[in-house]
């Protein structure tokens, strides 16, 4: 077991596939982590290269955008460290090779818990504030992200080049699926919303200030079901 104890704080990986993935929908929880005092990890699949539609945009000039910006937002969270694997954005595909990449993430972080994109969402929102297509990248991210955690990253076996490198199994307690189809965490983050919009504006080349009556409406609308302004929902799975 590997879990936080007083003098071995809480650790936390989130796995997605773009850069602002997190700060959508987790930077309520994320703030209230850090301020537990937990230590967080982010995991940014993509090189965020997808986020121009424009003729003539300089794809390398935006990947090294998007990863200060994302380097940005953690700062504003107080994340303790993030990691870009840098696949190509928009194609991206649950395969081995990066699940092995995931392990490997898991196995030097150690998490005792980690957030990923629900893989079985297809579509998300009420019907009537908000509805929209779950991007194939989050579902692709959140399969490979939990089969990193179980069976790969606990179990000797698979990926025996990880244990060439050093990294042996390691066990996670519990997973969090953000986008989830079937929350059964909702969590208030009332205090910490305008914090959530300065971490989400930190993506200057993504979002601009018309995000942030948005981002309260959203969030506000998962608060009132629960009786509160604003909250996040999870979906969790305890794994022991």
């Amino acid at each position: 077991m590997n879990q936080a104890t007083d003098t071995n704080p809480l650790s936390i990986l989130i796995v997605v596939p773009h850069p602002d993935d997190v700060e959508f929908e987790a930077a309520g929880n994320i703030s209230k982590w850090v301020e537990e005092g937990a230590n967080i990890t982010t995991c940014i699949i993509t090189n965020g290269a997808g986020g121009s539609n424009s003729v003539d945009v300089d794809l390398e000039k935006l990947i090294r955008t998007r990863h200060e910006e994302q380097l940005a937002a953690a700062k504003v969270l107080g994340v303790k460290d993030v990691i870009f694997l840098d696949y190509p954005d928009g194609n991206l595909q649950p395969t081995l090779e990066l699940r092995r990449d995931l392990t490997r993430v898991v196995r030097k972080v150690r998490p005792n818990r980690v957030l990923l994109h629900d893989p079985t969402s297809f579509w998300l929102g009420d019907g009537k504030i908000w509805d929209y297509i779950n991007h194939p990248d989050h579902r692709a991210s959140g399969e490979a992200a939990l089969y990193a955690v179980f069976p790969s990253a606990e179990s000797r076996p698979i990926f025996p080049e990880l244990i060439a490198e050093g990294l042996e199994p390691h066990h996670v307690n519990e997973v969090y699926l953000m986008t989830a189809a079937n929350p059964n965490l909702k969590v208030d983050i009332s205090k910490y919303i305008d914090r959530k919009i300065e971490a989400i504006l930190c993506h200057k080349s993504q979002v601009d200030e018309s995000i942030a009556p948005m981002v309260r409406m959203w969030d506000g609308a998962r608060g009132e079901r629960i009786g509160c302004q604003y909250a996040e929902y999870f979906q969790t799975i305890m794994l022991g």
